[in-house]
């Protein structure tokens, strides 16, 4: 049965579509407004709050070139900030997702050539169950958050350090990496592409990520980049400036391949899926916890007992370490005395060994 202050809005200027989101939306309980053009939309989001929007890009059929649908995006977010808003369509590439998601606030972007129900089911029961835009500070004071496809687990719901992000396509693989991590304590946070991991990655924040390379329903960017870059690799990039290790599972295992994402976005692991084993799975993320936690308690240091630090770990006196970074011998006395309270050690070998636990010794 709908309820009259659970409203959805569709704004598509196809028939067949509008049909096919209406039946879904109202099968969830949902009020459907269902808008052809910009204006209609407008018209709709001036009249009646709305928990939902999902709106194409292309507004006019004869017109592969309009984009239309940005435009309500934004009168979504000034006109109607509670309502979550997705964007379906037939023209989506890497640089539409990400402003999609940065500039227009979505919270996510579907490819319609990859549509599927039950996903679409999924995206609307997350955006349901997530508060709306103006709660975000009740979220950020330890509120527990709802994920798509995932179960969360007590205890870990307010804890961001006990949250993993699994960006696979294959439904197989999700439900595999999904319960070996939901039964190992974690709260597990699926996605099935980039638009909607790059999502999670921008709202949330997480321990650990585990990322297949090649992703089915990926955006590209150029049509010559088919076969040539994958999507997985923009989100290696993402969870390593966001300070998150990260593990590739992948059926992409070439050596090539393999050397890249190691060299160039400094992964935690690469577990090939021809020889996936759960037991090896479970010991890598185990690790790669304890290198996160490790190196999130040097984060309370400062850039220069950075320095010092690692140049104790290193080996080197307190004489070296002086004239390494052309201070007095007093200073690094004082820098190793502060290192040491922060980090709640009391030797030079407790200090060498945290550096080396963060992974980031020389």
């Amino acid at each position: 049965m709908s309820h009259p202050l659970q409203r959805a809005l569709i704004v598509e200027d196809e028939r067949s579509w509008q049909q096919i989101l209406e039946e879904i939306l109202v099968d969830e309980g949902l009020t459907v407004d269902v808008a052809e053009n910009q204006e209609m939309a407008i018209t709709y989001l001036r009249a009646h709050p709305h928990r939902v929007a999902v709106v194409d890009l292309s507004l006019r059929s004869q017109d592969p070139h309009n984009q239309d649908g940005l435009k309500v995006l934004d009168a979504v977010r000034r006109l109607d900030p509670g309502c979550a808003s997705i964007l379906l369509t037939g023209f989506a590439t890497v640089e539409l997702a990400v402003s999609v998601l940065t500039e227009y606030n979505a919270l996510t972007c579907l490819r319609k050539e990859a549509f599927q129900r039950s996903q679409f089911r999924q995206v609307i029961h997350q955006a349901l169950a997530a508060a709306p835009p103006e709660k975000t500070a009740s979220l950020a004071a330890g509120l527990p958050r709802s994920g798509q496809n995932g179960r969360e687990t007590p205890g870990q719901a307010n804890n961001p350090e006990g949250s993993v992000l699994v960006v696979e396509d294959d439904g197989g693989w999700r439900g595999i990496l999904s319960e070996l991590l939901t039964d190992s304590g974690y709260r597990v946070r699926l996605c099935a592409g980039y638009g909607e991991a790059l999502g999670y990655l921008h709202r949330e924040k997480f321990s650990l990520a585990v990322v297949d390379l090649s992703l089915s329903g990926q955006y590209k960017s150029e049509p010559s980049e088919v076969g040539l870059e994958l999507e997985g690799y923009r989100l290696l990039a993402g969870a390593h400036a966001e300070g998150i290790p990260t593990i590739v599972v992948s059926g992409v295992a070439n050596p090539a391949e393999i050397e890249r994402a190691y060299s160039e976005h400094r992964i935690f692991a690469f577990l090939e899926k021809q020889a996936f084993d759960r037991r090896g799975f479970l010991r890598v993320v185990k690790e790669a916890r304890a290198l996160g936690r490790a190196a999130s308690e040097l984060d309370v240091l400062t850039d220069r007992e950075r320095e010092v630090l690692e140049l104790l770990a290193r080996g080197l006196t307190n004489k070296e370490i002086a004239e390494q970074l052309v201070i007095s011998t007093n200073t690094v006395k004082r820098h190793i005395k502060s290192i040491f309270e922060k980090l709640d050690i009391h030797t030079r070998s407790a200090a060498a060994a945290k550096m080396a636990g963060s992974g980031e010794a020389a």
